[in-house]
């Protein structure tokens, strides 16, 4: 299983373990509704900051293989143009 639906399917249980705690209180319809509204604000929170963590890190990943992609295309070309030269002037063979 994948982290990302790890975390969702976390998410997802605690979202539904906070609901029925709420509804199943013995409290009135409005302080249930109140207490509701501040789980669902909490969690949806709660699922910002991670999503932001997961996008920074992918982002962190993603610019650190780009750089070293960077590098090996560079030294690629670094390697083809010494071959080239090396073609265009063969240095002679002493015997």
């Amino acid at each position: 299983m994948s982290t990302g639906k790890f975390i969702a399917s976390v998410l997802a249980g605690v979202a539904v373990g906070a609901i029925l705690g709420v509804l199943f209180a013995p409290d009135k319809g409005t302080e249930t509704r109140r207490k509701i509204a501040q789980k669902g604000s909490d969690l949806a929170g709660s699922v910002k900051d991670k999503y932001h963590e997961i996008s920074d890190s992918i982002s962190e990943k993603f610019d650190a293989a780009k750089e070293k992609l960077s590098g090996i295309v560079s030294e690629g070309k670094k390697m083809s143009h010494d071959i080239k030269n090396d073609i265009r002037n063969p240095k002679p063979v002493n015997s």
